[in-house]
């Protein structure tokens, strides 16, 4: 086993797991489920068929993460947030067959406590914020927070809050990345 699994997790035959991931104390991966290298899912994790996950994915503890959920390399999942899977769910009405896509773009954060209402594209390197409630489509790079959640700024690849000079340009203080909005959409500068 080229993965660690805690002795009370519980992973379904036909689970595919990559190499060096660490899944702890009692979570559960069901069949189908695909997760990358290099990840670590805390304690209390449900994974569900049909889940993809990419590389250096970190899951922390308490998430479910539903059929329809992608989520690209290097998302953070913070503790309790909670995905969804169906838009109008009834107990007495079965709508398996109308699970909707959920997807989280590569270098994304969620914090914890946040809903992330089936059906929306997170963009790479968003920021959503704790406690959030998102219903729609985030750009990349966007920081979102709120009930429902509404976009107060940008964020840079290494996490830190970009605030823009006059010249419309931010430089990241964590890394020194230069960024600059254009068309509405941020961008970093590459010299």
């Amino acid at each position: 086993m080229s993965f660690f699994a805690h002795e009370t997790a519980v992973i379904d035959p036909g689970a595919t797991i990559g190499e060096g991931t660490k899944i702890w104390h009692f979570s559960h991966i069901m069949s189908g489920a695909v997760i990358g290298r290099y990840c670590n899912l805390g304690q209390n994790v449900f994974v569900a068929d049909g889940v993809v996950l990419g590389n250096n994915v970190k899951v922390q503890n308490n998430v479910s993460i539903y059929t329809g959920v992608t989520c690209e390399d290097d998302v953070f999942l913070g503790p309790s947030m909670v995905f969804t899977n169906v838009y109008n769910p009834r107990s007495a009405v079965n709508r398996k067959n109308e699970y909707m896509p959920t997807y989280v773009g590569k270098g994304a954060t969620i914090g914890a406590n946040a809903t992330i209402v089936c059906g929306v594209s997170i963009g790479a390197y968003a920021f959503i914020g704790a406690g959030a409630l998102v219903r729609k489509d985030v750009p990349p790079y966007a920081l979102v927070v709120g009930n429902p959640s509404k976009q107060i700024g940008w964020m840079s690849k290494h996490g830190e809050r970009l605030y823009f000079n006059d010249a419309g340009e931010a430089v990241c203080p964590g890394s020194g990345a230069l960024y600059r909005i254009v068309q509405g959409k941020l961008q970093e500068v590459i010299s």
